[in-house]
């Protein structure tokens, strides 16, 4: 029987360990936290949480058009009652329910978990540091799954501990008037987008010209749109140039020669790989901030090391990280498995939601790839009309020359459910032919995926 240890326990590390398992290896799982990693406990379980709270107050205003004159102000009222701590209460209710869940599965594979720190001494040797002392394990193969942490550029790197980022901002014991979050990229909009729907003030602030640079131009606008429509003040093509604890907060000067203070900082600018604890060198591996270099197929750094998640730099989001952590896993106990990083879904969970998928326009552009658009907007979807539901379109690319289907995005209600019909799509191979025969149910908002192809 092969022994294979997995060194990290989350959206990675706990499938690899899970799958290795089912193809009849002896697995160890070592994890120096919490099960689940940052995904878990304090990434996407949480803010999802938080966003789900935060939209249901928004629904009860929305509600109120369809009241007396006076629905308004009793949405105002149910909306002053909003208790932060029943929120908190609820969200670690569902990360230790996830959790249990994650344990039993383990249980159930007989996965040997350790809670403890690993690094190398050779290519089939680990020290393992536990409370009870160090230990040494031998093992046939490995699967590095250590994740990531929050990154902090200058100036604010001499505010680690003082100000928030995503590991410890679903610890704050009470929301704020105001809070500064820095990076307009997913974490950055997600938390913006709950913290104003809870009643803070919100200053968002972002070196590039515009909120998540790595969508689609079009996805940017809409959601710059209902930021400022709400409130959320833009600061687009800023950085900070300083960053003071004071009395009060924080003081932030922007590039601009603005000044902000504000009480909380929120750092989201970005996720960096350490891996220094490991002893990569004592393998032959080459660390870097950005991650280890893996066959980006395959997941393998050694014929029996591979890696799977953010510390391979391939794709920071969870569902990459489990199917990643399942072929890395696959391959190694010997059963052929390969990953596409272009085929997974990304999701962003605002108001409105985004999705995507596949080539954009400009990936498409520099492959030399000829595409041709096709849109839809929800303004002439008839379930979205009946909902008053109408912000947002879906938008598929395929080869003007083929007519295959290479990408897809989405913005509006439900984006983040619909992209899977985007998914399966791209994964079989279709054609805008193809995908015209499929019938949709009328009405619903995936009938726009069907109507951009008309």
């Amino acid at each position: 029987m092969k022994s294979v240890v997995v060194i990290g326990g989350g959206p990675a590390g706990y499938p690899a360990a899970l799958k290795a398992a089912s193809l009849g290896a002896k697995v160890t799982l070592i994890e120096k936290d919490k099960l689940g990693g940052v995904c878990l406990n304090c990434g996407c379980i949480p803010s999802k949480s938080f966003l789900d709270g935060a939209h249901r107050f928004q629904t009860a205003f929305s509600a109120a058009a369809l009241c007396t004159t006076d629905g308004l102000q009793h949405a105002q009222a149910l909306f002053n009652t909003r208790d932060f701590s029943q929120l908190k209460t609820r969200q670690r209710a569902a990360t230790q329910k996830l959790a249990q869940g994650i344990s039993f599965l383990l249980k159930k594979a007989q996965v040997t978990v350790m809670n403890a720190t690993a690094c190398f001494i050779d290519e089939h040797t680990l020290s393992v540091s536990t409370a009870e002392g160090e230990k040494t394990i031998s093992f046939d193969g490995a699967i590095i799954a250590t994740g990531s942490t929050a990154f902090y550029p200058a100036p604010l790197d001499t505010l680690r501990g003082q100000i928030y980022d995503n590991s410890n901002f679903f610890t704050m014991e009470n929301l704020p008037k105001s809070m500064a979050v820095i990076g307009g990229g997913v974490i950055g909009c997600e938390m913006a987008d709950f913290l104003q729907a809870f009643g803070v003030e919100v200053h968002l602030i972002e070196l590039q010209p515009r909120l998540l640079p790595q969508e689609d131009e079009n996805i940017s606008r809409v959601l710059t749109q209902q930021f400022t429509k709400r409130g959320i003040h833009l600061h687009m093509g800023t950085s900070v140039t300083g960053a003071v604890k004071t009395q009060d907060g924080i003081e932030l000067t922007l590039s601009d020669g603005e000044k902000l203070q504000v009480p909380h900082v929120l750092a989201a600018i970005g996720r960096t790989v350490d891996t220094s604890e490991l002893h990569l060198e004592r393998i032959g591996v080459e660390a870097a901030r950005k991650g280890v270099q893996v066959n980006p197929q395959t997941l393998q750094l050694k014929p029996h090391i591979y890696a799977a998640g953010d510390v391979t730099g391939l794709l920071q989001l969870a569902h990459a990280a489990t199917r990643q952590g399942e072929v890395a896993a696959s391959n190694l106990c010997g059963v052929p498995a390969v990953y596409h990083n272009e085929r997974v879904p990304r999701a962003i969970y605002t108001t409105p939601e985004i999705a995507s998928i596949g080539l954009s326009r400009t990936q498409a552009q520099t492959q030399g790839i000829e595409i041709k658009a096709h849109k839809s907007f929800f303004l002439a979807n008839g379930r979205a009309v009946a909902q008053t539901q109408t912000d947002g379109y879906v938008e598929w690319l395929s080869d003007a020359k083929t007519g295959q289907l290479i990408g897809a995005c989405s913005v509006g209600t439900n984006a983040t459910e619909l992209i899977h019909i985007a998914a399966v799509a791209l994964e079989a191979g279709l054609t805008v032919a193809q995908l015209r025969e499929v019938i949709f149910a009328h009405p619903t908002f995936a009938e726009t995926w069907g109507d951009a192809l008309k």
